[in-house]
């Protein structure tokens, strides 16, 4: 009986810990998502009606779509859509052409001095990106590269981080394929493409997706290297659209702008969020 009610006490015990643990997680969830949900009920209210709340209100009676209107067709945003579309396509293609053959020299080739080659690379990320900015500007200014698409993708093409990420899990992978495609007579360029990268997959999808968010949230860099509209990215828009455009006294409509550029990330992170979390632990765990 003594044993019954020990049983009893510890299985109330778990519910009582998951109980709380669950209503924690629930609360976390709700502070994380609640700026989400106010971004996107300010951008469905009227500009009237947004302004005429003394007391900001949690809903609305009366939602519109005429703020996501004025928010393409005050400001050219659908130009803007278009410069970041051709500037993450283009960077990611070629820092995944660069992260893959880097990746894959370390991991398999052997050359003198690959380790120090390697270990000076990763001392890369000891420097300070304020560092690397100033340097890239000035490069890239005197080969007078601002405001071209060529000045904005250069330097976003490489990635100390990738490299090290897809080698240690091209590492993970077996020797014995490399010899035994070795001795079939394959190059190293058809066993990287028949074998390495589509057992690597998962980790190449997860460097693909976090490129393309990196390229899309991109302000620094082509906030200095960019000062016409023509070339202006979704990040620099919204900035120009705060500072020169309707942001300041029609918030609503600002609202709509944020709310229609996050919204291809949002989509993007909820479809391919298991395979990021896949390839990042692949990718971490040796062995």
């Amino acid at each position: 009986m003594d044993y019954e009610k020990i049983e009893r006490s510890a299985k109330a015990q778990a519910r009582g810990i998951k109980m709380i643990t669950y209503t924690g997680l629930a609360i976390w969830g709700l502070l994380v998502l609640f700026p989400f949900y106010w971004m996107i009920l300010t951008s469905l209210k009227g500009y009237g009606a947004y302004n005429s709340e003394y007391i900001p209100q949690l809903y609305t009676l009366s939602p519109t779509l005429q703020n996501y209107v004025q928010a393409f067709t005050a400001v050219p945003l659908a130009k803007f859509f278009v410069n970041t579309l051709v500037f993450t396509v283009i960077t990611t293609a070629i820092m995944l052409v660069v992260t893959v053959l880097s990746a894959y020299a370390f991991a398999r080739l052997n050359f003198k001095g690959k380790d120090l080659v390697f270990t000076l690379f990763l001392a890369l990320m000891m420097i300070p990106n304020e560092l690397v900015v100033i340097t890239n500007y000035v490069t890239v200014t005197n080969l007078e590269m601002r405001n071209t698409f060529a000045g904005l993708i250069l330097p976003s093409v490489a990635s100390v981080f990738y490299i090290y990420l897809l080698k240690e899990n091209f590492a993970q992978v077996p020797n014995e394929l490399y010899y035994a495609a070795k001795v079939d007579g394959t190059t190293d360029f058809k066993y990287l493409l028949r074998v390495m990268v589509p057992i690597c997959k998962p980790t190449l999808v997860t460097i693909t997706i976090l490129k393309v968010i990196e390229c899309w949230n991109s302000y620094v860099w082509p906030r200095l290297v960019t000062d016409e509209e023509s070339h202006f990215l979704v990040s620099n828009g919204i900035q120009a659209i705060r500072e020169t455009g309707f942001g300041r006294e029609n918030i609503p409509a600002m609202m709509a702008a944020v709310v229609a550029i996050s919204l291809p990330l949002i989509v993007l992170f909820l479809l391919f969020r298991n395979k990021i979390m896949e390839g990042v632990s692949r990718g971490g765990t040796k062995g």
